[in-house]
Protein backbone atom coordinates (compact mmCIF):
# COMPACT_ATOMS: atom_id res chain seq x y z
CA UNK A 1 0.00 0.00 0.00
CA UNK A 2 1.72 3.64 -0.97
CA UNK A 3 1.66 6.37 1.70
CA UNK A 4 -0.80 8.19 0.06
CA UNK A 5 -3.15 5.10 0.31
CA UNK A 6 -2.96 5.11 3.81
CA UNK A 7 -3.83 8.63 3.76
CA UNK A 8 -6.68 8.18 2.27
CA UNK A 9 -7.91 5.30 4.20
CA UNK A 10 -7.43 7.06 7.15
CA UNK A 11 -9.54 10.10 5.80
CA UNK A 12 -12.38 7.85 4.96
CA UNK A 13 -12.07 6.32 8.45
CA UNK A 14 -11.69 9.44 10.57
CA UNK A 15 -12.91 12.40 8.20
CA UNK A 16 -9.92 14.05 8.81
CA UNK A 17 -6.66 14.70 7.06
CA UNK A 18 -3.42 14.57 7.72
CA UNK A 19 -3.09 17.95 8.26
CA UNK A 20 -6.33 17.90 10.49
CA UNK A 21 -3.96 15.19 12.94
CA UNK A 22 -1.67 17.60 12.43
CA UNK A 23 -3.39 20.24 14.32
CA UNK A 24 -4.72 18.36 16.61
CA UNK A 25 -1.21 17.45 17.51
CA UNK A 26 -0.06 21.01 18.07
CA UNK A 27 -3.34 21.16 20.52
CA UNK A 28 -1.73 17.90 22.37
CA UNK A 29 1.81 19.77 22.29
CA UNK A 30 3.33 16.86 20.15
CA UNK A 31 4.44 19.78 17.20
CA UNK A 32 5.69 23.30 17.57
CA UNK A 33 5.01 25.46 14.72
CA UNK A 34 4.25 22.56 12.75
CA UNK A 35 7.66 20.68 13.96
CA UNK A 36 7.75 17.44 15.94
CA UNK A 37 8.70 17.89 19.46
CA UNK A 38 12.05 15.73 19.69
CA UNK A 39 11.41 14.95 22.78
CA UNK A 40 8.26 13.22 21.80
CA UNK A 41 8.33 8.95 21.39
CA UNK A 42 6.20 7.38 18.17
CA UNK A 43 4.44 5.46 20.83
CA UNK A 44 2.95 8.50 22.63
CA UNK A 45 1.25 9.27 18.98
CA UNK A 46 0.79 6.18 18.27
CA UNK A 47 -1.54 5.46 21.34
CA UNK A 48 -3.03 8.78 21.16
CA UNK A 49 -4.24 7.90 17.57
CA UNK A 50 -5.36 4.45 18.05
CA UNK A 51 -7.40 5.15 21.81
CA UNK A 52 -8.91 8.18 20.74
CA UNK A 53 -9.26 7.33 16.58
CA UNK A 54 -9.05 3.95 16.26
CA UNK A 55 -6.16 4.01 13.88
CA UNK A 56 -4.37 0.75 13.72
CA UNK A 57 -0.47 0.81 14.22
CA UNK A 58 0.69 0.92 10.81
CA UNK A 59 -2.58 3.31 9.79
CA UNK A 60 -1.04 5.63 13.04
CA UNK A 61 2.65 5.50 12.03
CA UNK A 62 1.96 6.84 8.69
CA UNK A 63 0.69 10.02 10.58
CA UNK A 64 3.62 9.99 12.65
CA UNK A 65 5.48 9.89 9.65
CA UNK A 66 3.70 12.69 7.95
CA UNK A 67 4.06 14.82 11.45
CA UNK A 68 8.19 13.95 10.38
CA UNK A 69 8.21 15.19 7.30
CA UNK A 70 7.18 12.39 5.09
CA UNK A 71 4.74 12.95 1.90
CA UNK A 72 5.52 10.54 -0.53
Amino acid sequence: MSFQAYLDNIKTKTGKTADDFKKLAEKKKFLKDGVLDPKVKATEIVNWLKEEYELGHGHAMAIFAYFKGKRD
